[in-house]
């Protein structure tokens, strides 16, 4: 039996026989037709019936499972608007949670240890988690993992997210993303305190390696108020394989590993990943102006993945020799790291377009599979070529010291850009790039002719870049403000040296990247992330729950009534 027309996703039906008035009261001889009702759900969260259709009539003996099987594969339950004021009801809303499903999180604290989100949305309807006022909703989370993310098309928006383990080592990520999890999404967040607010991984799905694609991380904060007292990887964004990721329009601050080999990263892609994207951000990585720890801004490779993690192989003997391929870093503006503000590690065709590095160390290229062009740069530092890299570069402007940069802006050490001199020696002085059509504020760049060097297109005047701004309209990271405090003062010490390189390959001539070993020696997930497979069938579960009310029915129908119909 088909559905009645107009039938749409998520919509419930409920059907009753038409009988002939001469027909017995029981069983499916003498159906005439069929009353359908269709139940949609309100804004209040009732259900509303309305009559949709009666089928034509005639005799049409139906099988019941025919029935409820053209029923159920017809008309899914239907998405949802679900508030929520309180943990349970957050936890619930998630582990019932179904495509299209927009859970609303009411102004106030939630505080839990870790909520798994392994229900599948799809493209077109994917599962929204959202505050309903921006950063009204604070997540507190106190366990290693806080939501743990297998399902794919899941987004959080507009959420305060902190970690609050009395051990720095107990709150490693506030999300993990792995497996099926593609097009996952983070926008207008904060999140702080972890080891690592948001990893990325591959894990097997029915016995394969699978890496979640297509993600997006934009116009989103994320920052420690102290250093991380751990041995474990520091990094705020860690995405480990994957295709086409992005990293936009953020914020990234504030971040310095106590422990171990004390190198941290604002954020990398690595283990085999391709064509990602870090562009429009702003990373600060002291806004105390500490020099403790090697603390390194964007990287496309970080300290390196064991070969068993890394794509396509996820082979123990198959070296690890691409971390990443044709990545882009274009109108990124990184300040105040004691180490480089970009590292390749052992990345392929890289395009580092139009960016601004303030008081680093500059940019490495580093091992022979790397390679890639630099174009447009304004930065402190050099450009290298190290352990067998080689790189294509034009039109940079290297070796611009600290107090240069001060009589150009406002305060550039913590990324304010606002302008305070004459930066006439940037304008025009690079050709136009066509991988390039805007600059850091989102503003378009000239179609033709000459760009401005570095990330802000000083042609168009002044912009203010703390927090970044985004896309116009689209508020800023941290919901558009001013972007939040990091760690106090810092602490005094010789700090600052650039230590071995990535791999851990020696204790470094102080001209690169520190070294990141310890994160290739754990990225079989030291925090217990690894995941197992997944798979189910919901629909069965549907039908077998369907025939159990069914089977009732038939019972009730046969015992003697108990009162009047």
């Amino acid at each position: 039996m088909s559905s009645p027309a107009g039938t749409a996703p998520g919509e419930l039906f409920l059907f009753w026989p038409i009988r002939h008035p001469l027909a017995p009261s029981q069983g499916w001889g003498g159906v005439l037709g069929a009353h359908v009702i269709r139940c949609t759900r309100r804004l209040d969260g009732r259900a509303h019936p309305r009559i949709l259709a009666a089928m034509s009539p005639r005799r049409a003996p139906v099988a019941p499972l025919a029935l409820l099987t053209s029923f159920l594969v017809a008309a899914p339950a239907a998405a949802a608007v679900v508030p929520v004021g309180t943990t349970d009801e957050l936890v619930a809303a998630i582990g019932a949670a179904k495509a299209g499903d927009e859970i609303v999180l009411a102004s106030g604290t939630y505080a839990f240890d870790g909520v798994s989100c392994a229900a599948a949305g799809t493209e077109a309807a994917p599962i929204v988690v959202r505050a309903a006022e921006p950063l009204g909703a604070i997540v507190e989370l106190s366990g290693l993992e806080g939501f743990k993310v297998s399902g794919p098309n899941w987004h959080f928006e507009d959420l305060d997210i902190r970690g609050v383990c009395a051990d720095d080592s107990d709150c490693e990520h506030a999300f993990h993303v792995f497996g099926a999890a593609s097009r996952f999404t983070l926008r207008r967040s904060r999140v702080r305190d972890f080891n690592a607010q948001i990893k990325i991984n591959a894990a097997q799905v029915d016995g394969v390696w699978t890496a979640p694609d297509d993600g997006r991380i934009e116009r989103s904060e994320l920052f420690d108020t102290h250093p991380r007292r751990t041995s474990r990887p520091v990094t705020k964004i860690n995405i480990d394989g994957g295709k086409r990721w992005t990293v936009r329009d953020s914020y990234l601050h504030d971040f310095q590993k106590d422990g171990g080999d004390t190198v941290s990263y604002a954020a990398f892609m690595k283990s085999g990943g391709s064509d990602g994207l870090f562009e429009r951000n702003l990373v600060v990585c002291t806004t105390a102006g500490s020099p403790d720890g090697a603390r390194i801004g964007l990287s496309f490779g970080g300290g390196g993945t064991g070969a068993q993690y890394c794509a396509p192989a996820y082979d123990p003997d198959v070296p690890c020799e691409v971390e990443h391929t044709g990545g882009t870093m274009r109108n990124n503006i990184i300040a105040s790291c004691s180490d480089v503000g970009i590292y390749l590690n052992r990345a392929a065709d890289t395009r580092l377009h139009f960016n601004t590095l303030i008081a680093t160390s500059g940019i490495d290229f580093r091992f022979a599979t790397t390679s890639g062009v630099a174009r447009g740069n304004v930065l402190t530092g050099k450009i290298r070529d190290r352990d067998g890299a080689t790189h294509q570069e034009s039109d940079n402007l290297a070796e611009v010291g600290l107090a240069t940069f001060q009589t150009w802006y406002e305060n550039p050490s913590l990324g304010d850009l606002h302008l305070k001199g004459d930066v006439a020696s940037l304008v025009g002085e690079a050709p136009a790039e066509a991988a390039v059509t805007d600059d850091y504020c989102a503003r378009g760049r000239p179609g033709s002719g000459s760009f401005t060097l570095g990330a802000l297109e000083h042609s168009l005047g002044d912009c203010a870049t703390v927090p970044p701004p985004g896309p116009s309209g689209d508020g800023g990271a941290g919901g558009g403000g001013a972007g939040s405090g990091g760690m106090g003062g810092g602490t005094t010490g010789s700090g600052g040296g650039e230590a071995g390189g990535a791999g851990g390959t020696g204790a470094g001539s102080g001209t690169g990247a520190a070294g990141g070993g310890g994160d290739a020696s754990s990225d079989a997930e030291g925090c217990s992330c690894r995941a197992a497979g997944t798979g189910g069938n919901h629909t069965l579960g549907l039908l077998t729950a369907a025939l159990a009310a069914f089977a009732l029915r038939r019972r009730q129908a046969s015992s003697p009534p108990s009162g009047a119909r």
